[in-house]
């Protein structure tokens, strides 16, 4: 027997708003029935697990020990300006002068998440 898994939860201080920053990021929508000030939200990814918001009373403190990477369907460049756009901040910028790395970002409420290259940007690194 083994495992699956069910969800990425996400503790948060306003579940409602987060989950509606993460979906207008992956373009998935939240759960029909969740509306604000719901303490637990949900965003439905059409694969694999749900993110689950969960509102708590206490703020983040620390780097996350665990994080998302977005892989963009348009250029890394143009995803981190939309997400800039969106309210994301530019946390640490690991993007190489030859189109290599990576973009640190945190969402609304500080939490850390990747912004790789895209499938398009890295085969044409790898010809």
């Amino acid at each position: 027997m083994v495992s699956v898994v069910q969800n990425v939860a996400i503790d948060c201080a306003d579940a409602y708003e987060l989950a509606r920053f993460w979906s207008e990021v992956l373009g998935c929508p939240l759960h029909p029935e969740d509306k604000p000030g719901a303490p637990e939200t949900e965003v439905l990814l059409p694969e694999g697990p749900l993110l689950y918001f969960n509102q708590v009373p206490e703020p983040k403190t620390i780097k996350n020990r665990l994080h998302l990477c977005l892989r963009p369907k348009t250029s890394r460049e143009e995803e981190v300006e939309r997400l800039l756009d969106l309210g994301a901040t530019l946390v640490t910028d690991r993007r190489e002068p030859d189109g290599a790395g990576w973009a640190v970002l945190a969402d609304p409420e500080g939490n850390e998440f990747c912004v790789l290259r895209s499938e398009a940007e890295r085969a044409a690194m790898s010809s």
